[in-house]
């Protein structure tokens, strides 16, 4: 097993790669590729914080730019974020992978 530079990592996932190759929503197959190979970095026993978007469900720019309320525009890009974080950490978990 490879020796790790780092034992604290922060992972940065945009909202699209949970997109896969379209970009938005989530795919499923997606969500649990990205899942193994956070696990095979688990194992390897790093503490790992990951920072999740939500660009592939929601663009607040495009609600403001059609004069939404920017609260709103920005209460739906947070809702989008809890999906993203609820669709990652449900592959995580069924993997055996702590996420708390």
């Amino acid at each position: 097993m490879a020796e790790l530079k780092y034992r604290r990592i922060l992972l940065k996932l945009s909202g699209e790669a949970l997109g896969g190759e379209a970009g938005y929503g989530i795919n499923v197959s997606e969500v649990e590729a990205i899942a193994r190979r956070v696990k095979e970095i688990y194992e390897m026993k790093a503490e790992i914080a990951i920072v999740i978007g939500a660009g592939n469900l929601w663009r607040g720019k495009q609600g403001l730019e059609r004069g939404m309320d920017r609260a709103t525009a920005d209460y739906m890009g947070m809702l989008g974020t809890m999906m993203n974080a609820l669709a990652l950490m449900d592959a995580l978990e069924r993997q055996n992978v702590l996420t708390r």
